[in-house]
């Protein structure tokens, strides 16, 4: 039977957290997106993360053990993966995976806590020249379509990537409030998509996930390298230049630090994944920084 996606994602986030740290990663989903609920539900042992407000000082006196209150959602949440399906994600990245296999990763753990938590789960999906909306719903199955989705539309035959049209989409045509995720591709933010990410945080919580390109300075010079972009090789004595090293590096720092400074200024949380390896600690961090930016 052919794993299915979803089952990638479980296996990745079951190797790489135990069950304290999936604890912990699902406390940080529920305490990012969600915020306290008024429904008192049970009582269950201390994590590290946990409002220090949420304990139940009379029963962990009892116990001997820290115990904090567990709180059910009044409702559930709308949880939207918004994803760079042009070309650009077609490419590789650092680990030597495709982009689009980290893409689908990163959206597909952050889907399965939501649908874990009882929340609905859609996708915007697109390039440069055409979105696709799915819609919004709370199973695995959906998920599992969701991801497949982002896996048939990731190719180099794609056009070419802009995630202003997926968000412009967004502008143009929801009303209600919705959690954002955004997985984009490694290219610089234009002032067009600075503007749109304005207007769409006045409505709706955002969080963003860069995918890295590979260092094509950094391939070995019996392999040939080629961009995505237009598919031509780039020329190995070229590219591994110790000059253009250093001027790819340097303009990749640059894009870098414009990206973090952008997205910082419309105070929406930010991380840079490279490998499938990197995808349940980077989302930790990154639900970690949502929720301490809510208090």
């Amino acid at each position: 039977m052919t794993t299915t996606l979803l089952t990638r994602v479980k296996s990745k986030l079951f190797v790489h957290a135990r069950r304290r740290s999936r604890s912990m990663l699902e406390g940080e989903y529920a305490s990012a997106f969600h915020g306290r609920s008024l429904d008192y539900d049970d009582l269950r042992a201390y994590v590290p993360g946990d409002e220090v407000r949420d304990i139940d000082w009379k029963a962990t006196a009892r116990h001997a053990s820290p115990l904090v209150k567990r709180y059910v959602a009044t409702r559930k949440q709308s949880l939207v993966l918004v994803v760079d399906t042009g070309r650009g994600m077609a490419a590789t990245t650092r680990s030597g995976e495709p982009k689009s296999a980290v893409a689908i990763c990163a959206a597909g753990l952050i889907g399965y806590l939501a649908q874990r938590h009882g929340d609905l789960v859609g996708l915007v999906r697109g390039t440069a020249t055409s979105t696709v909306s799915h819609d919004l719903r709370g199973t695995e199955t959906h998920l599992e379509l969701l991801l497949r989705a982002i896996d048939a539309a990731t190719a180099l035959d794609a056009d070419q990537s802009n995630l202003a049209t997926q968000l412009r989409w967004i502008v143009s045509n929801v009303r209600r409030r919705l959690f954002l995720v955004v997985v984009a591709d490694d290219r610089d933010l234009d002032p067009a998509l600075d503007e749109l990410l304005r207007r769409l945080h006045v409505q709706h919580e955002i969080l963003w996930i860069t995918v890295e390109d590979a260092d094509p300075t950094a391939i070995g010079g019996d392999r040939t390298a080629y961009d995505v972009s237009d598919r031509e090789p780039l020329p190995t004595l070229v590219r591994l230049d110790p000059k253009v090293r250093e001027a790819y590096a340097a303009s990749v720092e640059q894009r870098v630090r414009r990206t973090a400074e952008l997205l910082d200024r419309r105070s929406i949380n930010h991380a840079r994944i490279g490998s499938s390896d990197e995808v349940v600690t980077a989302v930790f961090g990154l639900l970690e920084r949502q929720r301490r930016a809510r208090r």
